[in-house]
């Protein structure tokens, strides 16, 4: 569980209804089903527009690293392919065949088993670095959905304001009706922009950054894989690949 998303959601939370009592506003004045359904809805609409349907299901998906961060082994990584340069160099790399079949992360497997089949080391890199970039790109655009809600949610709000000064222009001759056009126009604007600023677009920095995270440790692999293709000394391999997290 990432605590500092919950403190940072509760708090920000927290300071918008605080700040609304403290004003002498009621905070049930900010709870408009109307208001909530134009600007959630409508951003809603606009991001499954503009996106294709794969990449928004997979950045829906990606909501989750929000408060379950993916899980990140740069220690797991090192131990295992320092263990493989050891071995590659005291019994060879065909020694290693046999644990391609074991390694759980696709893309690992893949790089292991080009490294046995005996690609040249140039070439190795860029085969997984392709596929890194590849996947990175895909990570990103996911990602980016929760940025286009955050652009797309205060225009949506300004349109439920306008729709609800419309109905208060409307029933002008009706006053009992004109407090709620007006509470539906503001509380609208308050959705759109506090969605954005406080919820759409800190989820799509805070997945760019895992995204990053996770891109370096797969280069990471990359380095150490080359290394031993290199037939470097397997301290040396260690010695590059923490260099990554240092």
């Amino acid at each position: 569980m990432d605590s500092i998303s919950l403190v940072g959601v509760t708090l920000g939370l927290a300071a918008i209804l605080v700040g609304q009592s403290l004003e002498g506003g009621h905070i049930s004045s900010l709870l408009q089903p109307t208001a909530f359904m134009i600007v959630v809805g409508g951003t809603l609409g606009a991001v499954m527009l503009q996106s294709p349907l794969r990449t928004f299901v997979e950045g829906v998906r990606m909501v989750r690293w929000v408060f379950v961060p993916p899980a990140v082994s740069h220690e797991e990584i090192i131990t295992q392919v320092s263990g493989w340069s050891q071995i590659a160099r005291k019994e060879g790399l065909l020694v290693l065949e046999n644990r391609a079949t074991a390694v759980g992360d696709p893309f690992m497997r893949k790089g292991l088993q080009l490294l046995v089949d005996g690609v040249e080391p140039g070439r190795l890199r860029e085969v997984l670095e392709v596929e890194i970039g590849v996947w990175e790109a895909q990570m990103r655009q996911a990602a980016r959905i929760w940025e286009g809600a955050g652009g797309y949610a205060p225009t949506i709000g300004i349109l439920g304001a306008v729709m609800g000064l419309i109905h208060v222009m409307e029933n002008l001759t009706d006053p009992s009706k004109l407090g709620s056009g007006i509470a539906v126009a503001f509380v609208a604007t308050i959705y759109g922009v506090g969605l954005a600023n406080l919820v759409f677009l800190p989820i799509s920095k805070k997945l760019m950054s895992h995204i990053s995270t996770l891109a370096t440790m797969r280069e990471m692999f990359v380095d150490g894989i080359v290394g031993i293709a290199n037939g470097d000394n397997p301290r040396i391999v260690e010695s590059r690949m923490r260099g990554y997290v240092a």
